[in-house]
């Protein structure tokens, strides 16, 4: 029976063609490719004897673990479809992604699923917990534990077909500030951000073909990104499909001696950061010797800019190292590497059938500026968002569709495109996407604040911080200590104010619209 390109069907094709390489490592947790496929059986069948059935959500809240990807994995053998969720939200942030998706049922981390239990009544449709051990005692009730669901589950391949139509979604940042459920065929997923089975090469032509890369010479990659984000998990399972090893930063926060004392215990070939928030301290830590980086080829960065800068100071100590430094973005895909600055700003050689397109679906010319465009395998669209996969996604006169999800960018004369940010004004710290209107919605119900313009600075370590300009109501005044702590509640940690100047009044546009040039001037 053919196979088809739903992610389980090409890691039970890898698990039976290699099943005792070493496919993920996580702290001390290890697996096979065919201990992986085995356990994520276990997953699946545990959640259809649950009631979940093929097409539902099956939501996914813990740090980087190996059980996370065990269950992604299994939530696919029974085409149901996971749904990753931020570690770092907030009780009111929760609500809406595990509302927005539909989730059915969560696998989570005991001290995470605490927050859950604060909105769990406003989730009619939750129906079925399983809980991460994580060392917590806190007590969620009605859940099961996950090593008990798996010891009790069938770890066969005991499951109907699949179809390369299932579906994968990602949550991303949404410009009215909550995110949105960006919603992928496999096969397109596959294709447009999992490497299509050949990261530097051709993709495959059938699943089929994927069993070749058993073959490979062993590869190892220290993935240090989140997982529950795209950049992280893209690359996790891009090098999974390779045949590669996996290996896991499973701390709470980065740091840079832990990461390179695991690059030279696992003898990683990639080591995946994040930007020049995770960049800059491995270039400090390896300025002070000691650590074995003989096996290193490349460093690859995603979720957050690589500057020219962070690269020369890894080249100080790496100096024969190559940087993977991609494009990518929730409705793209992986786009392409970076091929250098221009004038400061990123330029990529992009992959066939990217480009950019002005207002009316056409090609710009070189050294014009217009919205960045990919066609081919693209999403479907945002889920139960009609409204917004309209603003996104198009069709031209020929019939192409097009994700145009808002980077400026210009052609250049060699083909290569210079992106200029994003018309949405999203804010990347450290990786994580900041929309604007989000902050200014909660800095504005404290009661002292009058009106406030939100917008990113420049930082050197997390690429850009989040700043206001805010005009505290006539009579009252606040601090950023104050309105830090008021957010705190509503917003994730990395979405608090770092900066914040006041004014007497916030100018806005001649149609009543946040003025951000004038806010930027303002705290810069």
């Amino acid at each position: 029976m053919a196979r088809s390109y739903n992610l389980a069907d090409l890691i039970e094709i890898l698990a039976a063609a290699g099943p005792d390489r070493p496919a993920l490592v996580a702290g001390d947790e290890r697996r096979t490719y065919r201990q992986l496929s085995e356990r994520a059986s276990r997953v699946g069948h545990h959640l259809a004897d649950a009631g979940v059935r093929p097409g539902e959500h099956v939501a996914i809240l813990a740090y980087n673990r190996a059980e996370w990807i065990e269950a992604m994995l299994g939530v696919f053998k029974i085409r149901a479809v996971p749904i990753p969720v931020n570690f770092r939200y907030v009780a009111a942030e929760l609500r809406h992604v595990l509302a927005d998706s539909d989730s059915v049922a969560l696998i989570g981390e005991c001290s995470l699923l605490a927050k859950v239990e604060e909105i769990r009544g406003e989730l009619p449709k939750l129906r079925h917990i399983v809980v991460l051990e994580d060392g917590s005692s806190d007590a969620i009730p009605g859940a099961i534990e996950y090593e008990k669901a798996l010891a009790d589950a069938d770890p066969s391949d005991d499951f109907p077909a699949r179809s390369s139509d299932d579906r994968y979604i990602m949550y991303t940042g949404g410009t009215t500030g909550y995110p949105k459920g960006v919603e992928w065929r496999c096969e397109d997923i596959f294709f447009g951000a999992l490497g299509g089975g050949n990261v530097l090469g051709d993709p495959i032509g059938s699943p089929e073909e994927l069993a070749a890369n058993a073959d490979q010479p062993g590869m190892a990659v220290l993935d240090c990104a989140p997982v529950m984000h795209g950049a992280g998990q893209w690359v996790a399972y891009m090098g999974l499909f390779s045949g590669a090893k996996v290996v896991l930063y499973t701390d709470h926060a980065f740091d840079a001696d832990k990461a390179l004392k695991l690059l030279a215990e696992e003898k990683a070939n990639v080591l995946m950061l994040v930007g020049d928030v995770m960049a800059r301290p491995v270039a400090k830590a390896l300025a002070s010797g000691g650590y074995d980086t003989s096996p290193l080829i490349a460093v690859a960065s995603g979720g957050a800019p690589l500057t020219e800068g962070a690269k020369q100071a890894l080249q100080e100590h790496l100096p024969n190292i190559m940087f993977l430094d991609n494009y990518g973005a929730s409705e793209t895909g992986a786009c392409g590497p970076s091929v250098g600055a221009k004038e400061g700003t990123a330029r990529f050689m992009m992959k066939p059938g990217i480009t950019v397109l002005d207002d009316d679906l056409n090609v710009v010319k070189p050294g014009e500026i217009g919205r960045l465009a990919r066609s081919g395998h693209i999403p479907l669209g945002y889920y139960n968002d009609p409204e917004k996969t309209a603003s996104t996604f198009f069709t031209d006169a020929a019939g192409t569709r097009w994700s145009i999800p808002g980077d400026f960018a210009s052609l250049e004369e060699d083909g290569t495109i210079t992106l200029l940010g994003r018309g949405s004004l999203v804010i990347n710290t450290g990786g994580e996407k900041v929309y604007p209107e989000e902050v200014e919605v909660a800095l504005k119900d404290h009661p002292d604040v009058y009106d406030a313009v939100v917008v990113g600075l420049p930082d050197e370590r997390f690429g850009q911080r989040v700043a206001a300009v805010v005009a505290p109501r006539p009579g009252t005044s606040v601090t950023l200590e104050q309105l830090t702590e008021h957010c705190r509640g509503r917003l994730a940690g990395y979405k608090l104010p770092r900066q914040i100047t006041m004014v007497d009044e916030a100018q806005r546009t001649a149609v009543g619209k946040s003025d951000y040039k004038w806010a930027r001037t303002v705290l810069e």
